[in-house]
């Protein structure tokens, strides 16, 4: 090993708690990257990524950022309450400048990298956004970063999965043939180019995005998100082991239980779900009503088909709209054949005026009944049920007048299916469609309702209160009473961020047993989902397009831009495209710019704020 590189991995430091102890620093395996020989524990990599876990949970001072191909550290120093190193690593030539800084009288002095000097542990901090783009780091450091929020409960596992992250990054630095190798030039005598008090004071290293902790010197960026220690969850580990009752399946209904993709990532709001479906199934009152909310892009819809893997149960979906009424949710009858008669010249009459509004439907057969909607139930329930029942009742509600009219539409329409000999004769039938919905609850599959916060009339869904309890029945058409089968699941899904969107109903909210708010995935995951839906290959690229989108979200979140979308649609049909054009950014001004707003102003700024900062446009030869 050169001795350029003998300057950031000095093996014959001490090693940190709770490594210290150890007699050997050696270790019985090694990374991917590695050529078969036992890894080295290095007191740098642990303590510069000790400093990361801690600014990542608040326990520790200093910070991490990027600005464009390079990134920013503030470590703080053990020498005085007012040292810290500050260093800026350019990850595009391996350059790296560094000062030793006192934050009190605002001088630096030279940062000298070797043995009888700075160990590089905050060198190690700056690098830590490029060197966790690679996927074994990612996964190994959050399996460390887990035991560091808890204090190291488990110490075997903290010392496999560090060796792991010293032999990760000690071959990733050494190695100039490895496909995910970091640059760094560190001369032989370890003297770093100083960062000057001028040059802070310009903003030339204002990091655009914190990772982890708060700038007091670069910046005064205030801290950024802390992270709370997860674990990912393995699908052998998740998928069919929450089911509430052992079961048998026909080959259609199998073919309905989803198979969870490879790449797909398990979120702790599913296995939170699965969790308390399963633990309560034996409880008077089972959790059976779920509610998952967050923007456009994060993953709800295949949430709520993981839910139903790890449950064991046959998915089916309903997507609402701005016209969707509560008939629906229920079905409808077909006439098989024209003509027939009922015997009855009064269900003849209204039987052929149904058939020109286009068949024997709750809303239709509704509408010739002259029956009240929805918004005169939310309007005036009482009034409303006086003039359904004749009888009077001021704490009626919408749910109570919904209930009577469902069984005024299903007798009518009961008697416009009934047929006299001389009808049936000639060969006419009336069949019933069950709804997914219906087929759902009475089956005991998972059935997700997709956006009922579009409906434009908000009480619909209160219709649905009484399938909504546990023991709840609906009549069908049919004259059949449907059972809310014990194991049936609801799954509603609702965005936050798109427009026409309303507020749910709060009789409905309330009888939905979890409400999680589901956000976009960690840079980490999304790099890891768009690289295997996409099969682009170059990680450091798709890492940068993260960003991007990530930093787009927030411009227009800190700028009341709400008009578009974002997230990890737009994420995978821009590098789709990238792939298609070659041109990183011209795609990116048709797939996450012109998805993020229709205003030509705010257009020009995401492109100047966001876009070009990390992918400038290329220039045409001259």
């Amino acid at each position: 090993m050169a001795t350029a590189l003998n300057n950031l991995f000095n093996f014959g430091r001490t090693l940190p708690p709770p490594f210290d102890t150890l007699a050997n620093k050696k270790m019985p395996l090694s990374s991917m990257y590695g050529d078969g020989t036992q890894a080295t524990l290095c007191a740098t990599v642990i303590k510069g990524l000790n400093a990361v876990c801690g600014c990542m949970n608040g326990t520790g001072e200093g910070a991490v950022g990027v600005i464009d191909h390079r990134s920013v550290a503030e470590y703080k120093s053990a020498v005085g309450p007012n040292a810290y190193h500050l260093v800026v690593y350019d990850n595009s030539t391996g350059n790296i400048l560094a000062s030793v800084y006192d934050k009190s009288t605002e001088t630096s002095e030279s940062y000298v990298l070797n043995s009888a000097n700075r160990d590089g542990a905050a060198v190690m901090m700056a690098m830590y956004p490029f060197l966790s783009q690679d996927k074994e780091f990612a996964e190994n450091f959050q399996t460390y970063y887990d035991q560091y929020t808890v204090g190291f409960t488990d110490v075997p596992t903290a010392t496999n999965v560090m060796a792991v992250l010293c032999d990760n990054v000690y071959r990733r630095v050494k190695d100039t043939t490895c496909p995910v190798h970091i640059k760094a030039n560190v001369e032989k005598s370890g003297n770093l180019m100083r960062i000057t008090q001028t040059t802070l004071d310009s903003g030339a290293f204002t990091p655009h995005s914190v990772t982890a902790g708060e700038f007091t010197i670069f910046a005064n960026t205030g801290p950024a998100t802390i992270k709370k220690a997860s674990t990912v969850v393995e699908h052998d580990d998740f998928v069919d082991k929450y089911e509430l009752h052992l079961r048998s399946y026909n080959t259609q209904e199998q073919a309905l239980i989803p198979e969870l993709p490879d790449w797909y990532i398990i979120p702790p709001e599913v296995v939170d779900v699965c969790k308390h479906a399963q633990a309560t199934t034996e409880m008077a009152v089972p959790m059976r009503n779920f509610l998952l909310r967050g923007p456009a892009g994060t993953g709800k819809t295949m949430g709520a088909k993981a839910i139903a893997a790890g449950l064991h149960l046959p998915y089916m979906k309903y997507t609402c709209s701005a016209n969707t009424e509560i008939f629906d949710f229920v079905g409808m009858i077909f006439p098989d054949s024209e003509g027939g008669s009922t015997g009855d010249a009064d269900l003849d009459r209204e039987k052929a005026e149904l058939e020109q509004m286009g068949g024997i439907t709750y809303e239709n057969v509704s509408k010739i009944m002259g029956l009240p909607d929805i918004e005169d139930m939310d309007y005036d329930p009482a009034g409303v049920y006086h003039a359904l029942t004749g009888l009077e009742k001021d704490t009626a509600s919408a749910q109570e007048c919904m209930a009577i009219v469902m069984e005024k539409v299903t007798a009518k329409v009961q008697a416009l299916s009934k047929r006299t000999e001389e009808s049936q004769s000639h060969g006419q039938t009336y069949r019933y469609v069950d709804t997914d919905f219906i087929k759902a609850l009475k089956n005991g599959y998972l059935i997700e309702i997709q956006e009922p916060s579009t409906i434009v009339q908000p009480g619909v869904l209160v219709g649905l209160n009484s399938l909504l309890e546990q023991s709840g029945s609906i009549t069908l058409p049919t004259g059949e009473v449907i059972h809310r089968h014990p194991d049936a699941v609801v799954v509603v899904t609702t965005n936050t961020s798109y427009e026409g969107c309303r507020g749910m109903n709060q009789s409905v909210l309330d009888r939905m047993s979890l409400v999680r708010d589901v956000e976009l995935p960690t840079p980490e995951v999304m790099v890891q989902r768009a690289m295997a839906v996409t099969g682009e290959t170059d990680e450091y690229k798709v890492g940068q397009m993260v960003q991007v989108v990530n930093d787009l979200a927030e411009y227009c979140r800190k700028n009341s831009i709400s008009d578009g979308s974002y997230g990890m649609r737009s994420l995978i049909d821009w590098i789709v495209s990238s792939q298609i054009t070659g041109n990183v950014y011209q795609s990116a001004l048709y797939t996450i710019i012109s998805k993020a707003t229709a205003d030509e102003n705010d257009r020009e700024a995401l492109i100047s704020s966001v876009l070009e900062p990390i992918f400038a446009p290329k220039r045409k030869a001259s």
